[in-house]
Formats: C-alpha cells, sequence, structure tokens
C-alpha cells in the first residue's frame, strides 16, 4: 500500500499575483482564511469545487496548483 501527498503551490501563486493576501484569496473562493492556511500547510485537503475555485483565482490549471505525488510507505 502506498501513501498519497497532495501539495499546492499557492503560496507562490499568491506572491506573484502582486502579493495576494490569504484572506483577499478566501475572499475570492468563499472561505475562511484558516481553511487557505490548512489548505497552504498541507493540513486540509479542499474539496474538488474549491480546488477549481482557487485554480480559477490564478487562472493556472488545477495540476499547476494541486500536485499529486503517491509516496511507497
Amino acid at each position: 500500500m502506498s501513501k498519497t501527498l497532495i501539495t499546492n503551490t499557492i503560496r507562490k501563486l499568491r506572491f506573484n499575483q502582486n502579493e495576494m493576501t490569504q484572506q483577499e484569496l478566501a475572499d475570492k473562493v468563499g472561505v475562511t482564511r484558516q481553511t487557505i492556511i490548512a489548505i497552504e500547510k498541507g493540513q486540509y485537503s479542499p474539496s474538488l469545487e474549491l480546488a477549481f475555485r482557487i485554480a480559477r483565482v490564478f487562472n493556472t490549471p488545477l495540476e499547476e496548483v494541486f500536485i499529486y505525488e503517491e509516496k511507497d510507505r
């Protein structure tokens, strides 16, 4: 059995988008700042719908925002 890991590039994307704050991103996608913090830290995986909303804010393909990796145990 292998362990899965989903990482993201949200922090980098926010920085490249005129240093968008976590609160600004949260407001754009309809969640709390705490949710964005948890997603960025890898403590929470967003729903598919939220993942698409985040990707659309940055006009970036989903696969460039969230990276799915499979690790062997």
